[in-house]
């Protein structure tokens, strides 16, 4: 049934790359690739394409980028495809007039071990809840989002000091894999699929916002550390930064627990050398890497050269 297929690939972003090249690689037949409108980006507002754009024009393959998927343009383009399958990775929500007009279906890869971590960002809060494995799930994409039937599940340990970076990477090369397997398995006519377990309190992940990626250093010490890599290297966890003025936001990228004994409130700040430590509701972090507002990203040992720590200093 592989030279029947006709698949239609739909995402976006670099994590979606190396499962549509993948596909390919493996000649099987991705017909058109759907992707986001091409945005102005950067501080020169210049238009720039998505990477699964990028990677459809190197490899020839047609490509639709509607602005609404409801648009009754875009569903007669997409028809006249004969699409028979698709293919759906880090890309937007689908109404049913798109997702249930293949005849196999349509099958999304999530960045997780469903049911837990259903929504937006699903490698971020795995990390800032201190998870020991995550992994990544094929599911046929029905009414509700990342509820339907699985199809294949791949998992992976999480390093106790990993951060969301380094498990996104590895999670996109396992993705990749997983969507070819689904893509075999339903090539042959043999796909398995079972329900998702009803879970009482599923673990979730929502869309990561300034409210929820803000630091409360009256977490834990390891609260305070997981949410850190947990963030990183993007959006950046962040905090308010007070030093004898204004308090400033400053965002937080790298941190490791530290065995000072002092006693202090929450926030505080103390600075051993070109060390600076922050203390959290049990113990203190040392406070690696930081950006300072119009900053880059730098080693706190570089800013410390060049910024004085008062005795009042504190993280809000």
């Amino acid at each position: 049934m592989k030279d029947s297929l006709r698949i239609a690939f739909m995402g976006t972003p670099e994590f979606a790359v190396p499962s549509l090249q993948l596909l390919l690689d493996n000649n099987y037949p991705v017909v058109l690739v759907v992707t986001a409108p091409d945005r102005p980006a950067g501080r020169g507002r210049k238009v720039q394409y998505s990477a699964v754009k990028q990677c459809a024009e190197k490899n020839g393959i047609p490509i639709l980028q509607p602005e609404r998927l409801k648009d009754p343009e875009f569903l007669d383009q997409l028809r006249e495809f004969r699409i028979n399958l698709q293919v759906v990775v880090a890309f937007r929500m689908l109404p049913e007039a798109v997702w249930a007009l293949p005849e196999f279906g349509t099958f999304n890869l999530h960045a997780s071990l469903l049911p837990d971590y259903r929504g937006a960002a699903p490698i971020h809060w795995a990390v800032i809840n201190g998870e020991l494995e995550t992994g990544v799930t094929t599911f046929f994409i029905d009414e509700q989002i990342d509820t339907g039937q699985i199809i294949l599940q791949d998992k992976t340990p999480v390093g106790p000091e990993e951060t969301t970076g380094s498990l996104y990477h590895r999670l996109m090369e396992m993705g990749a894999g997983l969507v070819l397997e689904t893509v075999r398995q339903i090539a042959s006519g043999k796909v398995d699929t079972r329900p998702q377990k009803h879970l009482q309190t599923p673990k979730k992940a929502p869309k990561l916002t300034p409210d929820n990626t803000r630091l409360d250093w009256t977490g834990s010490q390891k609260e305070v550390f997981d949410k850190i890599r947990g963030l990183c290297p993007h959006p950046g966890a962040w905090t308010y930064f007070e030093n004898g003025g204004e308090p400033e936001r400053v965002k937080v990228f790298q941190s490791k627990g530290d065995t000072h004994s002092a006693e202090a409130p929450a926030g505080s700040l103390l600075k051993i050398g070109k060390r600076l430590l922050a203390r959290t509701s049990d113990g203190w972090l040392e406070i690696l890497e930081m950006q300072l507002p119009g900053k880059r990203r730098m080693f706190v040992e570089d800013i410390l050269n060049g910024l004085e720590i008062q005795k009042s200093a504190r993280f809000l």
